[in-house]
């Protein structure tokens, strides 16, 4: 009989992810090697975003990815700033743009 999970009472984190995958039997490794990507590849997934690594821990420890790497998801969209920002980053050595709204 399989031992249940145990979640951290305050929620996932590397060390807990890491240790009930080693729990579990399994490292970052031989998940890599499950899904043909490089071993050392799986280990940046601490420091950015790597898809195919939290898919792969997610499922295995059977998750959601959502769970398991809170502030990565939802995955955000790019804003759409109000129109007061429109000239906001621009250049100051660049000549100004036509005004095409008073056009």
């Amino acid at each position: 009989m399989a031992k249940p999970k145990q979640v951290p009472l305050d929620g996932w984190d590397q060390h807990s992810i890491m240790a009930e995958l080693h729990r579990q039997g399994m490292t970052l490794a031989k998940l890599a090697k499950a899904k043909n990507r490089r071993p050392g590849s799986f280990s940046h997934v601490w420091k950015r975003p790597v898809s195919i690594a939290e898919e792969a821990i997610a499922e295995f420890l059977k998750t959601p990815k959502e769970k398991l790497f809170p502030d990565r998801y939802p995955k955000r969209t790019a804003r759409i700033l109000d129109s007061k920002f429109e000239d906001y980053g621009a250049s100051q050595k660049a000549p100004a743009r036509p005004d095409r709204k008073a056009a």
